[in-house]
C-alpha cells in the first residue's frame, strides 16, 4: 500500500536508496545527506512524498515537490524520484507511486507534471568511467532508468535530450583556433580576461541585459566580494561573462553560466569565455569540469572541442494533468 510520509521510514528510505538508486548511477546518501536534499530542503512537502509498503516494510519512495516561486512554479510540479527495491520493480507500483504525485501536484492547482533542471531536489551521481567523480544534481531522469520507462508508459513526452558532460582539466589547453579568435576580436576592442572591479564597469547592467535571475544573484555578488569571475569587456564594460570560478571540496569546477550581451554577439566570445574558465580553472588546481547541455544545443560543439565528453544522458519529461 502507499503512505505518505513520516520520519520513522527514514533509515529505511536511506537503505533502499543505497540498494537500488545507486544502481542509476546517483549517490548514496547519509542520514544527513537526505535531511539536506529531501525533508530539510525549503521545499519539500510530506503529502508529496510517499513510500510503498509490503507487511511493514519500505519497498518504495516516490518524492516530488513544488512551489509557486520556482521557475514555471506555478503551473508545474516536479518529480524528484521513484525508486523500488529489487523484486519490485513491476510497473503497476511505479504508476501508482506517480499517479500519487500527480494526484498531490493537481491538488495543490498544478497543470503539469515535469522532470526538469529546475527541480530544487538536487541528487548528486557518479560520472561513470571515472574515480568517483560526482556532479551535484541531476538534469531529469537517466535514459533508461526505471523511472524513465515508467514515466514514458504514462505518457510523459520527452521534451529533450540532456548530455551530461565531463572533461579532466590535468592536460587541458587554450588551442590556437581560440588565440586567433581573440586576436580578431581584440582589433574590435574586445578582450577576454579575469574580471577586475577596479578596471571593469557595467556588470549590473550586463547581467540585467542577459535576463537570467540566478546569474544576476551569483555573478553580482562574487562582483562584489571577489570571487574570481572570466569577463568578456569591450574598452573595459562588461558584455559577457563565465563563472564563478570555483573549486569545489570534491575538486569538481563549480560555475553558474557563461553568457554575451546580445549586442556583442558574433565575435567568438562565448567559446573564449569557455575556453578560458577551463583555464581559470586548471590554474587553481581543479581536478575536473562536468556540466549539461542539450543535445541539440550548438554549444555542444564547443565542448566538444575543448575535449569534454558525454558520459550520460538525462531526458526532461513532462505530463499534462487533466483535471
Amino acid at each position: 500500500m502507499i503512505a505518505t510520509w513520516n520520519d520513522r521510514y527514514t533509515l529505511e528510505v536511506i537503505a533502499l536508496w543505497n540498494e537500488a538508486a545507486v544502481k542509476d548511477g546517483y549517490k548514496e546518501m547519509t542520514e544527513e545527506s537526505f535531511a539536506g536534499i529531501v525533508t530539510g530542503n525549503a521545499y519539500f512537502d510530506p503529502l508529496s512524498t510517499f513510500v510503498w509498503l509490503e507487511e511493514g516494510r519500505v519497498v518504495g519512495f516516490a518524492c516530488g515537490c513544488t512551489g509557486d516561486d520556482l521557475p514555471l512554479g506555478d503551473v508545474a510540479g516536479y518529480v524528484t524520484c521513484v525508486v523500488m527495491a529489487q523484486g519490485h520493480e513491476d510497473a503497476e507500483k511505479a504508476d501508482a507511486m506517480i499517479a500519487a504525485l500527480e494526484t498531490r501536484f493537481a491538488e495543490l492547482g498544478k497543470k503539469q507534471a515535469d522532470t526538469l533542471f529546475f527541480n530544487p531536489m538536487h541528487l548528486p551521481w557518479y560520472i561513470p568511467d571515472t574515480a568517483g567523480h560526482e556532479h551535484n544534481n541531476a538534469p531529469g531522469v537517466p535514459t533508461g532508468s526505471l523511472l524513465h520507462e515508467a514515466l514514458t508508459r504514462r505518457g510523459y513526452v520527452e521534451r529533450a535530450i540532456q548530455c551530461a558532460m565531463y572533461l579532466q582539466l590535468g592536460s587541458f589547453e587554450v588551442p590556437e583556433s581560440i588565440l586567433a579568435k581573440e586576436e580578431k576580436a581584440a582589433a574590435s576592442g574586445y578582450r577576454v580576461e579575469m574580471l577586475d572591479a577596479e578596471r571593469h564597469v557595467g556588470v549590473g547592467e550586463m547581467l540585467d541585459a542577459l535576463g537570467n535571475p540566478l546569474w544576476r544573484k551569483e555573478i553580482g555578488r562574487s562582483f562584489e566580494d571577489g570571487t574570481p569571475v572570466v569577463i568578456a569587456a569591450r574598452h573595459g564594460r562588461a558584455v559577457g561573462f563565465a563563472g564563478p570560478v570555483v573549486r569545489q571540496a570534491n575538486g569538481r569546477g563549480y560555475f553558474a553560466g557563461i553568457g554575451v550581451h546580445p549586442e556583442h554577439e558574433g565575435h567568438g566570445l562565448g567559446s573564449s569565455l569557455f575556453f578560458r574558465l577551463c583555464e581559470a580553472f586548471q590554474s587553481i588546481g581543479t581536478d575536473y569540469m562536468s556540466l549539461y547541455t542539450g543535445s541539440n544545443n550548438p554549444a555542444l560543439r564547443i565542448y566538444e572541442r575543448a575535449g569534454f565528453r558525454t558520459a550520460k544522458t538525462f531526458a526532461t519529461m513532462r505530463r499534462e494533468l487533466g483535471p
